[in-house]
């Protein structure tokens, strides 16, 4: 992934909270000039690994340089006192469908992605995946040609394309459309395999609903395979996992659950050390006791997604050929009072798990940049404040809101 990670101008950029505006924003930031050296102190480092106090970051070129205790800042940098703020790695989010406006499998293009970029980014998240629910072939194969596009543009932010469906089960197809839900051809299958060659690409699928010749080739492909929207029994899943599947989209939601005498998919999620979950915390998918749970027998295994449909918007009614989503402000479901995806970021998932279900600071924070950045195979690069890695940074205060925000080169 080395060669994709391409490098921009260094800024802070500062944006308000609507729903929690009274946050002190950083004003020396944005005196930093790009290409240039300088230090960020004064601040709570987690890094990923550990966590510093008395410590400084020291940035050159849009890259960690290294990290040294204060008495060794050196004495001709410029130094950037961050007010004793918490300084985390920049977040990763491997799903999500939209932005503000922008609506990837609506709009099929680069602008779309780029408010997609710029929505998130308000909130921290420095590297985005962004996902295709159930639709046409003909709409895989676009949004495989336009992401591919803007990473080739040397813009930032787009890591790869995420499709979750339409090859799930119907079963447990949740918000996705009946229509779309379906198993590919051998000619479309080799149509996405082909097309999405050398870019980051994961899929979820059901991987009991597949025929075994197709589910061989797709697992000997360069696609990233997640097991979502599944009916599978434990055993099956067991099954598909001893064979190389390694991660579950969206723990707990559209698979089969657990129960006394058929354990499911979500048991054999926990009994299984080498398979990772994204989980979706935000009140409404899972309850927080769940979410406690969850990370008590996965540890480093679980991590966040916001399975945002849209983000940062006002309650509106959103439709899209035969998607529908209403949203009040608090809920996206659709005209069958399903959820259909959430409307938060990044940032709420983690302020969610920090003051609601309770979880160690230090642990959400790796949950929403260390753990996915892993996953998908960029953990060299973003996730960890460490020498070498990209610069991307989020500042938060005590109450996990946004102070200022370093954006990904």
């Amino acid at each position: 992934m080395a060669a994709h990670v391409r490098r921009r101008k260094p800024n802070f950029i500062h944006y308000s909270i609507e729903i929690l505006p009274k946050v002190p924003h950083l004003s020396a930031s944005s005196q930093i000039k790009p290409d240039s050296m300088y230090v960020l102190t004064n601040c709570t480092i987690y890094t990923g690994e550990t966590v510093l106090t008395h410590h400084a970051v020291i940035v050159d070129d849009n890259r960690i340089d290294r990290v040294v205790p204060t008495d060794l800042i050196p004495n001709n940098l410029p130094v950037y006192d961050l007010q004793g703020h918490d300084l985390t790695a920049g977040f990763v989010d491997i799903q999500l469908y939209g932005g503000q406006t922008g609506f990837l499998v609506r709009d099929l293009s680069t602008e779309s992605l780029e408010d997609m970029v710029n929505t998130h980014q308000q909130d921290g998240t420095a590297a985005i995946i962004p996902t295709l629910y159930s639709t046409s072939r003909e709409r895989i194969l676009k949004a495989i040609e336009v992401t591919k596009a803007y990473i080739a543009s040397g813009k930032t932010g787009v890591l790869g394309l995420h499709i979750e469906g339409p090859f799930i089960n119907p079963e447990k197809r949740g918000a996705h459309s009946a229509a779309q839900v379906r198993i590919p051809t051998e000619t479309e299958l080799e149509e996405i395999i082909e097309q999405s060659q050398w870019m980051l690409t994961l899929m979820t699928i059901a991987p009991e609903v597949w025929p075994p010749q197709l589910l061989a080739r797709l697992q000997n492909s360069h696609i990233q395979l997640s097991m979502g929207h599944t009916n599978a029994t434990y055993q099956q899943a067991k099954a598909f996992f001893a064979s190389g599947i390694s991660m579950a989209t969206h723990l707990y939601n559209a698979m089969r659950p657990f129960e006394s005498r058929e354990p499911g998919v979500v048991s054999a999620i926990w009994d299984t050390p080498t398979v990772h979950a994204s989980i979706i915390a935000d009140g409404h998918h899972c309850d927080a006791a769940t979410i406690r749970i969850a990370k008590q027998l996965m540890g480093d295994r679980l991590f966040l997604i916001s399975d945002a449909t849209l983000a940062k918007i006002k309650p509106q009614r959103f439709v899209f050929e035969d998607f529908t989503a209403n949203y009040d402000g608090h809920r996206l479901l659709n005209d069958d009072g399903k959820l259909a995806g959430s409307a938060i970021t990044l940032l709420d998932a983690v302020r969610f798990c920090v003051q609601t279900v309770g979880l160690p600071k230090e642990e959400v924070f790796r949950m929403a940049s260390t753990h996915p950045a892993q996953v998908v195979g960029v953990g060299e690069h973003f996730g960890k404040i460490k020498a070498g890695y990209t610069a991307t940074f989020a500042v938060l205060d005590d109450l996990q809101r946004l102070v200022s925000f370093y954006p990904p080169c």
